[in-house]
Parts: C-alpha cells; sequence; structure tokens
C-alpha cells in the first residue's frame, strides 16, 4: 500500500529538508522579491487579482463566472492576475487571455495541485508563499475572491488584516458566490461581533458580496468612478 502523502498522516519531526544556513535561505528570498517586483513594475495598466479553489472543475458554475469576469475585466481596461494554477486561477486566466489582455500568473511551487495553467502571458514563479502574496497586494487595485479552500480564505483573511490594520490602503475586495460565502459572514456576525466583540461592525463592510461575473464588474467601476489606487502607502521617514 502506498504510503499517504497527507500532512496529517506525517510524524511531527518528519521533514527536515531546509537550508541549515539562513544566510542563504535569506539570500533565496530576496532574490524572489527583486525578479518579482521587477517583471512586476514594467506591467502598464491597472491589475486585479482574482483568488478562489484549484480544485474546482472548468465547468463547475464558479469556474464559468471567473472567466467570464477575467473577460469583462479585460474588456473594461484592466489586467488579471491570478496564482497560474488549475480551477478558479485557470478561469480567471483563460478569460483575460482569450480576451486577448493582460493574463499574469503567479505560480507557486507545491507538491500537488499546482500545475501551471497555459492561459497566462506573464508567468512569475515563487517558492515561498509570503513573497507571493507581497507580489499580490502590492500590485493589484482591487480583488475577486471566489469559493475556496484555506489558500483562498488565507489571502482574503490577510489582506483584510491588512486594510483593517492600515498597513495598506483600502482597495475593493468582492465576495464571488452567495451561497458559498454567506454562512461565514453569518458566524463573523453572531460570533465575532455579536458574541464576543473580537472585530468591528464597520469591518464588515471592508468587503463587498455579490453573485455574479455582472454584479462584480459594477462595483469594481463604481468604486474606480472617480480614482484608482493601489496598495501600496508613501514611505515613512
Amino acid at each position: 500500500m502506498e504510503k499517504s502523502q497527507h500532512p496529517s498522516d506525517m510524524k511531527f519531526g518528519d521533514n527536515q529538508n531546509f537550508i541549515a544556513n539562513d544566510t542563504w535561505r535569506i539570500l533565496r528570498i530576496m532574490s524572489e522579491f527583486v525578479d518579482s517586483f521587477d517583471d512586476m513594475s514594467n506591467q502598464k495598466r491597472e491589475l486585479v487579482s482574482i483568488f478562489g479553489s484549484a480544485r474546482l472543475a472548468e465547468n463547475s458554475p464558479w469556474a464559468l463566472e471567473a472567466e467570464k469576469l477575467g473577460k469583462l475585466l479585460v474588456q473594461n481596461g484592466y489586467g488579471v492576475i491570478t496564482g497560474g494554477g488549475p480551477g478558479i486561477m485557470r478561469s480567471g486566466n483563460k478569460g483575460a487571455f482569450t480576451a486577448g489582455g493582460k493574463s499574469i500568473g503567479l505560480n507557486i511551487e507545491l507538491p500537488h495541485e499546482q500545475v501551471p495553467n497555459p492561459y497566462q502571458t506573464d508567468v512569475l514563479n515563487f517558492r515561498y508563499f509570503f513573497t507571493r502574496k507581497v507580489c499580490f497586494l502590492k500590485y493589484s487595485t482591487a480583488l475577486f475572491v471566489f469559493p475556496g479552500g484555506f489558500g483562498t480564505m488565507d489571502e482574503f483573511f490577510e489582506t483584510l488584516t491588512m486594510v483593517q490594520t492600515k498597513k495598506i490602503n483600502r482597495i475593493p475586495i468582492c465576495l464571488v458566490g452567495k451561497k458559498f460565502w454567506t454562512p461565514l459572514i453569518d458566524w463573523l456576525s453572531t460570533a465575532m461581533i455579536e458574541e464576543q466583540k473580537m472585530i468591528d461592525d464597520k469591518d464588515l463592510q471592508l468587503f463587498h458580496l455579490v453573485d455574479s461575473a455582472e454584479e462584480a464588474i459594477a462595483y469594481l467601476l463604481e468604486c474606480h468612478k472617480e480614482k484608482v489606487s493601489s496598495t501600496v502607502k508613501p514611505l515613512q521617514p
């Protein structure tokens, strides 16, 4: 029988495959920042990130909406950034690519799931999740979050935390898929606000919930009708 590769079946000390010298690790991290910043700083149009599950089939309703959104974004003058993999990422890239627009993939090295999709005009590769997430946020003028797993939740909640704590400028954050996201929003309202007072009522106004690509693009255009801003704040002395 093949040995399970799921992390829950591994012992806590099993994986000792790491670079022992921290200096070399720092240099490798720096190189990811330098290379990705150099590539992304040359982009000529406003960019929008699309997040979501890598495991959804390309004909699933949410994947079809992501493809439609990618197309609508390009038609309205935006470029698209995704994680470069399958599922929602593939669909977002496909919509942008087939519409003749900028379709960027920030690919990550993973033991499973991550196979670069063929709908990327620009391909960047990352070893570290945190350098990749910095690149997503630094160059995005809006985020669209489709249904997804741990990675999608991580990207969504980290962005909310960065906006809430004013570490980055506020940009439009849009959840797509009411049936999927409503139970989570209800839990935030009850457990985190009403029962425990762990977040503020107004924190739920930092994101917007829609059910279609058309609603998503309408929300974005309304947010950007006066000014398009990036997440990056000016350097403090």
